[in-house]
């Protein structure tokens, strides 16, 4: 029969669905390029993440010996959690789409994925030590200085930090600027912007926007931050996995997205978050 389902197509089935799924999900999570990545190895699901206290070189006289400075790190466990997605196709719906709905549906599942690794790890901003903004004010330029300024002076390289907000809340920025982010080539830019978020910079320091973070509640009331890269942790224990089963009696396939991780607050004085209201409603 024409239509008939067998295993060979079940086959081609999931070899769409990962390959898609797969792409987009590393192409769409804003977040986790901005962090620290660990990887979860060795049977168990955590991970231990060593914390060291910064040391101090200091003058030495010739022929005289050093100091003992003792490194005695400290460490925050990390424990990964699983998330996922399921649907089930049926053949009638997979044989009557009028496009591909296997790399429709993975690219679903991929965005479903990292989506939720986003909005995990922007969650940890309301941790940060640092605050500007008590979400009645919208931002402006001046408050990024400030969140620069912290971060310089907890002596953090502004290389490896970054800013992330709402989109409102980086529409508020930009028109706040009489020119709005400094750039050499505008095509670029567009494109980066489309692929993971990136807008621009100011003050030293990378802007993200992302609709992946909670409000306070308050519309238009958001909490991005400004951050150093090893402020946040995610820890990986299984990327994104596509599993197929069919269902014969339902002449349907069950597809199902998964992913293992776990994400942490490592260091709360290497961010400052910054709560702000939109004139975006």
């Amino acid at each position: 029969m024409a239509n008939e389902t067998t295993s060979s197509t079940l086959s081609e089935l999931y070899t769409e669905i990962v390959a898609e799924a797969q792409f987009v999900a590393s192409e769409q999570s804003m977040m986790r390029p901005l962090v620290r990545n660990y990887a979860i190895a060795g049977g168990g699901k955590s991970v231990e993440i060593p914390i060291y206290s910064t040391v101090s070189a200091g003058a030495v006289s010739e022929a005289s010996d050093l100091s003992n400075t003792a490194i005695d790190p400290t460490s925050k466990t990390i424990t990964a959690s699983e998330v996922g997605v399921m649907t089930t196709l049926t053949d009638l719906a997979r044989n009557s789409a009028p496009r591909n709905v296997a790399a429709d549906i993975g690219r679903l599942f991929g965005e479903a994925i990292a989506r939720k690794q986003d909005t995990d790890l922007t969650a940890l901003f309301d941790g940060f030590s640092g605050a500007i903004g008590d979400g009645t004010a919208a931002i402006t330029a001046a408050k990024v200085f400030a969140a620069a300024s912290d971060l310089r002076t907890a002596s953090l390289n502004l290389n490896e930090c970054a800013v992330v907000l709402h989109p409102k809340i980086a529409y508020d920025l930009k028109a706040n600027l009489t020119n709005t982010f400094a750039n050499s080539n505008a095509n670029d830019l567009a494109n980066e912007a489309l692929r993971s978020g990136y807008v621009g910079q100011l003050a030293g320091l990378r802007i993200f926007e992302t609709t992946n973070m909670s409000n306070t509640g308050n519309t238009g009331d958001y909490k991005g931050a400004a951050f150093h890269r090893d402020a946040i942790a995610y820890a990986g224990m299984q990327d994104l996995k596509i599993e197929t089963q069919r269902d014969a009696s339902l002449r349907a396939d069950e597809i199902v997205a998964t992913a293992v991780y776990g994400v942490s607050e490592v260091h709360d004085s290497y961010g400052v978050e910054l709560h702000f209201d939109s004139s975006v409603q």
